[in-house]
């Protein structure tokens, strides 16, 4: 990727208005951080450690819970480094790296969550052809192609703002790199280049969220066709959980990058929420939505905490 930048650093300034809290923030995104790392590490444990769970719906459960390990640490570890009283300096190459990744799993995720409808409406709608149609071959290239499509994604958007000389100024009024806020900074014309990354960040979410919308209507039909309580209870049971988490995570796409006008204190406030409460929030979405996973996750905090199991 060439550059013709001569600015070799960045200064991030952080959450607006939010001077004099820098105490009070550590601890708090400390906090969220910690319990994001330990309840999707939790998950993961429960799925790999239980051959019960070694099901489509599962593995992807994992991938996601994977995603939501690594996509807080884009952001969290230098936003925790210069809340404690450290630089807030942020390096060229260390703002290349967190616009890619932070749009890599970004992206990577909206892809699982198409793929994950898909494994749901193909278990409800087809139930007698479902190991069939997912195969184990079929959900690795699955898997693996919801990371290379993150990956192209990302590789265009990093590519498309910082294609731009970068002259000064080069302060950040932001708590990291982001498309919007970078664009900023650039020392020429922008305005063709916001739209084409306004096109390219709305269309691909909206994609995906078409083809859930499509599958979950699918659904939605099917298990209204179950005769029995409990059957239906137990397919709606798995499947709010899945749009619960859906909606916590396209609803912040939506609110930062199309928005005509943006507020740069509430896209702060919606993109920690997004980067830090978001995936602490769904281990416990799908453990208490899912009485599967909530066994499992039991009887594993019982072997790490040596406690017998009753």
């Amino acid at each position: 990727m060439r550059n013709a930048s001569v600015v070799t650093m960045f200064i991030l300034l952080g959450i607006p208005h939010t001077e004099d809290l820098e105490t009070m923030l550590f601890v708090l995104f400390l906090s969220f951080y910690i319990f994001t790392f330990i309840g999707n590490l939790l998950i993961l444990l429960a799925i790999v450690s239980s051959t019960r769970l070694h099901t489509p719906m599962y593995f992807f459960l994992c991938e996601l819970s994977t995603c939501d390990i690594f996509f807080p640490s884009v952001s969290s570890p230098k936003m925790l480094f210069y809340l404690s009283g450290n630089s807030r300096a942020i390096s060229y190459a260390g703002c290349v790296s967190q616009l890619f990744f932070y749009h890599f799993l970004g992206c990577t995720e909206c892809f699982l969550y198409t793929v994950m409808a898909y494994d749901r409406f193909v278990a409800i709608c087809y139930p007698l052809r479902y190991t069939i149609i997912m195969s184990h071959r079929a959900c690795a290239l699955l898997a693996i192609g919801t990371s290379f499509f993150g990956c192209i994604q990302a590789i265009f958007l990093t590519a498309l703002t910082f294609q731009l000389p970068y002259c000064g100024p080069n302060e950040v009024d932001y708590y990291f790199c982001d498309i919007p806020v970078m664009l900023k900074l650039a020392c020429a014309e922008t305005s063709t280049l916001e739209m084409v990354g306004f096109v390219s960040v709305g269309l691909m979410p909206l994609s995906c969220f078409l083809l859930i919308i499509t599958s979950y209507s699918r659904i939605v039909s099917s298990i209204l066709q179950i005769r029995s309580t409990e059957g239906r209870h137990r397919a709606f049971s798995t499947c709010s959980a899945h749009l619960t988490a859906i909606l916590l995570s396209f609803m912040p796409v939506v609110l930062i990058y199309l928005q005509p006008t943006p507020n740069p204190w509430l896209n702060a406030t919606v993109q920690v929420l997004n980067n830090l409460v978001t995936p602490m929030l769904k281990p416990l979405i799908y453990s208490l939505r899912n009485k599967e996973v909530k066994n499992y996750l039991k009887k594993v905090l019982q072997q790490v905490a040596f406690l017998p199991e009753k």
